[in-house]
Protein backbone atom coordinates (compact mmCIF):
# COMPACT_ATOMS: atom_id res chain seq x y z
CA UNK A 1 0.00 0.00 0.00
CA UNK A 2 1.43 3.44 -0.53
CA UNK A 3 3.24 5.40 1.87
CA UNK A 4 2.34 9.08 2.21
CA UNK A 5 6.00 11.32 1.64
CA UNK A 6 7.88 13.07 4.48
CA UNK A 7 6.58 16.59 4.46
CA UNK A 8 9.72 19.20 4.16
CA UNK A 9 9.66 22.11 6.68
CA UNK A 10 12.07 24.27 4.70
CA UNK A 11 9.30 27.27 3.75
CA UNK A 12 9.23 27.28 0.04
CA UNK A 13 8.30 30.89 -1.08
CA UNK A 14 7.44 31.16 -4.60
CA UNK A 15 4.84 33.18 -6.75
CA UNK A 16 3.12 30.37 -7.37
CA UNK A 17 -0.05 30.48 -5.14
CA UNK A 18 -0.02 27.85 -2.12
CA UNK A 19 -3.14 26.01 -0.59
CA UNK A 20 -2.52 25.92 3.72
CA UNK A 21 -4.43 23.25 5.17
CA UNK A 22 -5.32 23.25 9.18
CA UNK A 23 -2.82 20.37 10.21
CA UNK A 24 -4.53 18.23 13.10
CA UNK A 25 -2.10 16.67 16.15
CA UNK A 26 -2.45 12.98 15.49
CA UNK A 27 -1.63 10.22 13.92
CA UNK A 28 -1.26 8.68 10.25
CA UNK A 29 -4.19 5.98 9.52
CA UNK A 30 -4.13 5.20 5.67
CA UNK A 31 -6.93 2.94 4.18
CA UNK A 32 -6.55 1.34 0.56
CA UNK A 33 -10.05 1.12 -1.52
CA UNK A 34 -10.92 -0.75 -4.63
CA UNK A 35 -14.23 -0.72 -6.52
CA UNK A 36 -14.62 -4.31 -5.63
CA UNK A 37 -14.18 -4.39 -2.01
CA UNK A 38 -14.41 -0.73 -0.59
CA UNK A 39 -11.79 0.25 1.96
CA UNK A 40 -10.20 -3.11 2.58
CA UNK A 41 -6.33 -2.45 3.73
CA UNK A 42 -4.87 -0.61 6.43
CA UNK A 43 -2.08 0.74 7.80
CA UNK A 44 -0.39 3.27 10.14
CA UNK A 45 2.67 5.43 8.40
CA UNK A 46 4.90 2.73 8.86
CA UNK A 47 2.54 -0.36 9.33
CA UNK A 48 0.02 -2.62 8.20
CA UNK A 49 -2.88 -3.12 10.63
CA UNK A 50 -5.90 -5.15 10.59
CA UNK A 51 -9.34 -3.59 11.97
CA UNK A 52 -9.24 -5.74 15.19
CA UNK A 53 -5.94 -4.34 15.92
CA UNK A 54 -5.37 -3.50 19.68
CA UNK A 55 -3.74 -0.15 19.26
CA UNK A 56 -4.89 0.85 16.08
CA UNK A 57 -8.02 -0.74 14.71
CA UNK A 58 -9.81 2.38 16.24
CA UNK A 59 -8.82 4.01 13.74
CA UNK A 60 -9.09 1.70 10.60
CA UNK A 61 -12.94 1.03 12.23
CA UNK A 62 -13.49 4.40 12.41
CA UNK A 63 -12.83 5.57 8.47
CA UNK A 64 -14.82 2.77 7.51
CA UNK A 65 -17.37 3.85 9.89
CA UNK A 66 -17.37 7.69 8.60
CA UNK A 67 -16.03 7.50 5.46
CA UNK A 68 -17.33 3.69 3.84
CA UNK A 69 -20.13 5.24 1.82
CA UNK A 70 -19.42 8.28 0.68
CA UNK A 71 -16.21 7.76 -0.34
CA UNK A 72 -17.25 4.98 -1.98
CA UNK A 73 -19.79 6.94 -3.66
CA UNK A 74 -17.45 9.84 -5.11
CA UNK A 75 -14.82 7.31 -6.22
CA UNK A 76 -17.33 5.17 -8.34
CA UNK A 77 -18.79 8.61 -9.66
CA UNK A 78 -15.38 9.18 -10.66
CA UNK A 79 -14.50 5.71 -12.33
CA UNK A 80 -12.07 5.21 -9.60
CA UNK A 81 -10.84 1.46 -9.67
CA UNK A 82 -8.36 1.93 -6.48
CA UNK A 83 -7.06 4.68 -4.27
CA UNK A 84 -5.17 4.87 -1.09
CA UNK A 85 -6.60 7.73 1.65
CA UNK A 86 -4.80 9.20 4.08
CA UNK A 87 -6.70 9.87 7.39
CA UNK A 88 -5.28 11.41 10.90
CA UNK A 89 -7.03 9.74 13.69
CA UNK A 90 -6.44 12.02 17.26
CA UNK A 91 -8.73 13.06 20.31
CA UNK A 92 -9.34 16.45 22.15
CA UNK A 93 -5.78 15.93 23.91
CA UNK A 94 -3.58 13.89 21.37
CA UNK A 95 -0.07 15.18 21.28
CA UNK A 96 3.14 14.78 18.44
CA UNK A 97 1.53 11.09 17.59
CA UNK A 98 0.35 10.19 21.57
CA UNK A 99 -3.22 9.94 22.82
CA UNK A 100 -5.08 9.40 25.62
CA UNK A 101 -8.40 7.35 26.74
CA UNK A 102 -10.79 9.94 25.58
CA UNK A 103 -13.25 9.71 22.50
CA UNK A 104 -11.12 10.01 19.13
CA UNK A 105 -12.20 10.62 15.53
CA UNK A 106 -10.32 10.38 12.27
CA UNK A 107 -10.23 13.16 8.99
CA UNK A 108 -9.70 12.92 5.24
CA UNK A 109 -6.63 14.81 4.50
CA UNK A 110 -5.51 13.46 1.38
CA UNK A 111 -6.14 10.75 -1.86
CA UNK A 112 -3.98 9.27 -3.87
CA UNK A 113 -5.78 7.37 -6.90
CA UNK A 114 -4.16 4.08 -8.63
CA UNK A 115 -1.30 5.16 -10.96
CA UNK A 116 -2.21 9.03 -10.11
CA UNK A 117 -0.11 9.80 -7.75
CA UNK A 118 -1.12 12.28 -4.54
CA UNK A 119 -4.08 14.61 -5.40
CA UNK A 120 -3.27 18.38 -6.17
CA UNK A 121 -4.67 20.78 -3.87
CA UNK A 122 -7.37 22.43 -5.76
CA UNK A 123 -8.36 18.77 -7.12
CA UNK A 124 -8.62 17.04 -3.92
CA UNK A 125 -10.99 20.36 -2.60
CA UNK A 126 -13.13 19.70 -5.47
CA UNK A 127 -13.80 16.26 -4.73
CA UNK A 128 -14.16 16.08 -1.38
CA UNK A 129 -17.11 19.00 -1.34
CA UNK A 130 -19.29 18.13 1.12
CA UNK A 131 -16.90 15.72 3.12
CA UNK A 132 -15.53 15.98 6.58
CA UNK A 133 -11.27 16.87 5.89
CA UNK A 134 -9.21 18.88 7.00
CA UNK A 135 -10.05 22.83 6.58
CA UNK A 136 -8.79 24.81 3.79
CA UNK A 137 -7.56 28.13 5.57
CA UNK A 138 -5.53 29.93 3.14
CA UNK A 139 -4.74 30.35 -0.60
CA UNK A 140 -2.33 32.29 -1.67
CA UNK A 141 1.24 33.29 -1.73
CA UNK A 142 3.55 31.57 1.43
CA UNK A 143 5.01 35.27 1.58
CA UNK A 144 6.26 36.34 5.61
CA UNK A 145 2.83 37.86 6.61
CA UNK A 146 1.05 34.85 5.77
CA UNK A 147 4.25 32.70 8.02
CA UNK A 148 3.62 34.91 11.00
CA UNK A 149 0.16 34.03 11.40
CA UNK A 150 0.28 30.50 11.36
CA UNK A 151 3.41 30.73 13.85
CA UNK A 152 1.60 33.42 16.20
CA UNK A 153 -1.46 30.97 15.83
CA UNK A 154 -3.45 34.32 15.01
CA UNK A 155 -4.47 32.55 10.96
CA UNK A 156 -8.35 32.37 11.12
CA UNK A 157 -9.34 28.82 11.77
CA UNK A 158 -6.23 27.24 12.43
CA UNK A 159 -6.03 24.67 15.41
CA UNK A 160 -3.10 24.25 17.44
CA UNK A 161 0.14 22.64 15.59
CA UNK A 162 0.16 24.55 12.20
CA UNK A 163 -0.19 23.89 8.65
CA UNK A 164 0.77 22.02 5.63
CA UNK A 165 1.02 23.91 2.36
CA UNK A 166 0.64 22.37 -0.85
CA UNK A 167 0.67 23.86 -4.94
CA UNK A 168 -0.91 22.82 -7.76
CA UNK A 169 2.64 22.72 -8.92
CA UNK A 170 3.59 18.81 -9.39
CA UNK A 171 7.17 17.68 -7.88
CA UNK A 172 8.38 14.18 -9.24
CA UNK A 173 6.38 10.84 -9.11
CA UNK A 174 3.09 13.10 -8.89
CA UNK A 175 3.51 14.78 -5.85
CA UNK A 176 2.18 18.36 -5.42
CA UNK A 177 5.13 20.96 -4.24
CA UNK A 178 4.23 20.79 -0.53
CA UNK A 179 5.59 22.11 2.95
CA UNK A 180 4.38 22.29 6.86
CA UNK A 181 5.11 25.12 9.38
CA UNK A 182 4.43 24.92 12.88
CA UNK A 183 3.31 27.41 15.74
CA UNK A 184 5.82 28.51 18.00
CA UNK A 185 2.78 27.46 20.66
CA UNK A 186 3.23 23.76 19.25
CA UNK A 187 6.66 23.62 18.88
CA UNK A 188 7.62 24.76 22.27
CA UNK A 189 5.13 22.47 23.74
CA UNK A 190 7.27 19.91 22.14
CA UNK A 191 10.84 21.11 23.55
CA UNK A 192 9.03 20.63 27.13
CA UNK A 193 7.72 16.96 26.23
CA UNK A 194 11.02 16.36 24.71
CA UNK A 195 12.96 17.12 27.70
CA UNK A 196 16.05 18.50 26.26
CA UNK A 197 16.37 15.02 24.31
CA UNK A 198 17.61 16.93 20.49
CA UNK A 199 16.68 13.08 19.18
CA UNK A 200 13.28 12.81 20.08
CA UNK A 201 12.58 16.39 18.90
CA UNK A 202 14.09 16.23 15.59
CA UNK A 203 11.17 12.87 15.42
CA UNK A 204 8.65 14.64 16.63
CA UNK A 205 8.72 17.72 14.66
Amino acid sequence: MKEYISIRREIVVKRVPIYAFDKIDGSQIRAEWSRKNGFYKFGTRGQLIGLDDKIWGEGARLVVSKYGNNLNEVFRKERYQSAVCFFEFYGKNSFAGRHQEEEHDVILFDIAPYKKGILPPKEFVDLTEGIDRVRLLYHGNANEPFVELVKNRTLEGMTFEGVVCKSNEMEGYGIPLMFKIKSNDWLNKLKGYCNGNEELFRKLV
